[in-house]
């Protein structure tokens, strides 16, 4: 998988689910609703093909498209 594999709206959900940001945080930080941050998480997992957040967190950290 090439790098930018995210849109900018999910790279920015995931570095701040790396920082222990719940779904509530996220949606007020970014200021979009949380079925919105939800949604975004779910695609990256599509685009990956993963189960869950955290197996997407960490497909994303070896694809070096977020980091710690």
């Amino acid at each position: 998988m090439a790098k930018g594999i995210l849109t900018k709206r999910e790279r920015q959900v995931f570095e701040l689910l790396v920082e222990n940001k719940t779904t509530k945080e996220i949606a007020a930080y970014l200021q979009i609703s949380e079925k919105t941050v939800r949604n975004h998480i779910s695609n990256a997992m599509q685009k990956l093909g993963v189960k869950g957040r955290a197996s997407a967190v960490v497909e994303l950290l070896k694809l070096k498209e977020i980091s710690l």
